[in-house]
């Protein structure tokens, strides 16, 4: 019975839609509806509220409205806005490069781990540079994990070193090579001024100085990372927000077979 209401639903929808010109949806398909929330840094007023609704123009938002708007501290005005843009992107002609794994849980990547590689992964992890930042690498590596998904320390088949934050790249680097690490997890959090950058791309540079760089599986993650970013930079993989243990060590579990078995 509900059965047809639902795909009478779904067949309006699809007449509709048009993958090669998609626009937000807000109560109807294709109503173009955003909210915006910004800050400008002018005083609150009619002025300030003016400029916001002259901004959301600029940006190609139709019909601008200021919903809520609130003094921040003097000079300084935020604004809650809808708007419906003008704009459509063309999903169908978007290539998104991914992490290319089958992700298991930890049984079973354990179990893969033993099948195939026959040892324990050996994993260094840390947030280096003058990233102060452990929760990225902790969510990861840590026993107890992240949102129920058990961080990569707990795992049999992972021998694993967690150096915290603060870790310059050359002691990294050193422990890595002190450690015969097959894997090296880098977390970066902070991103003003694109220091991130900097400090992955030196590290991917000191290993290849090294003569090392082809001998370890290189990961990065943060909420500014994307797999696309971390493989311009050098690296084989990156891990963006929502990326978990399970995530990771599957990837570098498959990886670490692929290099060692598969030539």
């Amino acid at each position: 019975m509900s059965g047809g209401l639902y795909s009478m639903d779904q067949k309006d929808f699809d007449q509709t839609l048009d993958l090669t010109k998609v626009k937000p949806y807000g109560d109807t398909m294709n109503d173009g509806k955003v909210q915006l929330s910004f800050t400008l840094p002018v005083p609150c007023g009619d002025e300030a509220v003016e400029a916001a609704k002259q901004m959301l123009k600029k940006m190609g938002f139709e019909n601008p409205l200021v919903v809520f708007y609130k003094e921040l501290t003097e000079g300084f005005t935020f604004f809650n806005c809808y708007g419906s843009t003008v704009h459509t992107v063309d999903y169908t002609a978007i290539h998104v490069p991914k992490v290319e794994s089958t992700v298991m849980d930890m049984h079973e990547t354990d179990e893969y781990i033993r099948e195939h590689i026959g040892r324990k992964i050996i994993v260094i992890g840390a947030s280096t540079g003058t990233d102060a930042h452990t929760v990225g690498i902790d969510a990861i590596m840590n026993m107890k994990g992240y949102a129920g998904h058990y961080g990569i320390e707990r795992y049999e088949m992972f021998e694993t070193l967690n150096m915290g934050s603060q870790v310059p790249n050359e002691e990294f680097i050193a422990k890595a090579i002190e450690m015969k690490a097959d894997v090296l997890l880098v977390s970066q959090t902070v991103t003003q001024k694109d220091v991130h950058i900097k400090n992955l791309t030196e590290l991917v540079e000191m290993l290849e100085a090294e003569g090392l760089r082809d001998k370890v599986i290189l990961v990065c993650g943060g909420p500014r990372i994307s797999h696309e970013l971390a493989q311009e930079l050098g690296y084989d993989a990156g891990f963006g927000s929502g990326s978990y243990a399970d995530d990771v060590a599957s990837y570098v579990a498959q990886e670490l077979d692929r290099r060692l078995n598969h030539h």
